[in-house]
């Protein structure tokens, strides 16, 4: 069993994503190392997502780590303590998924000026989407019929949705280098789940 102190290294390049991200390095290298028990890396993709919460800047990484098995995903967030002590404290959780259990890599372009397109190029921006069915939304709401008079009570409708995780990488915010390489593990992961 490895110890916490004795995590197991990280490709070079995969800790250079994460402290160019800049959220916690130290933290979130240890976390991925421990959620991957050794298990050779394929891909990897880091995103930093910077929101805005009143008059508070909150900070949100997400390292998704593709190994020949797996699927992991590794999120640290910023949170205020509670009180009577507060202080900032960062929350990291991990999520390992079989790749026979992702359903789906939907990637979603988004293209400026679509009419002067040049082939090959992708837009400058993507929504990377996973899903594995660990997560669902449900959003219910009264059913209504056509009749403006009528007061039944027709029920509720609504839709289940897939809500796993979604990522928006954009080269404008991003850098284009990021954008690149959204599409590269969107690319190795479907490959890889092809393949499961």
């Amino acid at each position: 069993m490895t110890s916490p102190h004795h995590a197991p290294v990280l490709p070079d390049d995969l800790v250079a994503s994460i402290e160019r991200a800049g959220y916690y390095p130290a933290l979130v290298a240890d976390v991925v190392a421990a959620a991957l028990s050794g298990e050779r890396i394929a891909a990897h993709l880091v995103h930093l997502e910077t929101t805005f919460d009143r008059d508070v800047v909150r900070r949100h990484i997400t390292v998704l780590v593709l190994t020949p098995s797996r699927l992991l995903i590794a999120h640290a967030d910023d949170h205020a303590d509670e009180p009577p002590a507060p202080q900032d404290v960062a929350t990291a959780t991990t999520e390992s998924i079989p790749l026979s259990a992702v359903k789906g890599v939907m990637l979603t372009h988004v293209v400026e000026n679509p009419e002067g397109y040049v082939p090959g190029t992708l837009g400058r921006e993507v929504t990377l989407t996973l899903g594995w069915g660990t997560v669902a939304r449900v959003d219910l709401v009264p059913a209504s019929c056509s009749d403006p008079d009528c007061d039944a009570d027709h029920g509720y409708e609504g839709t289940i949705t897939g809500d796993d995780i979604a990522l928006r990488i954009s080269a404008a915010a991003d850098g284009e280098d990021r954008l690149a390489a959204a599409l590269a593990f969107a690319r190795d992961l479907s490959a890889a789940i092809g393949k499961a």
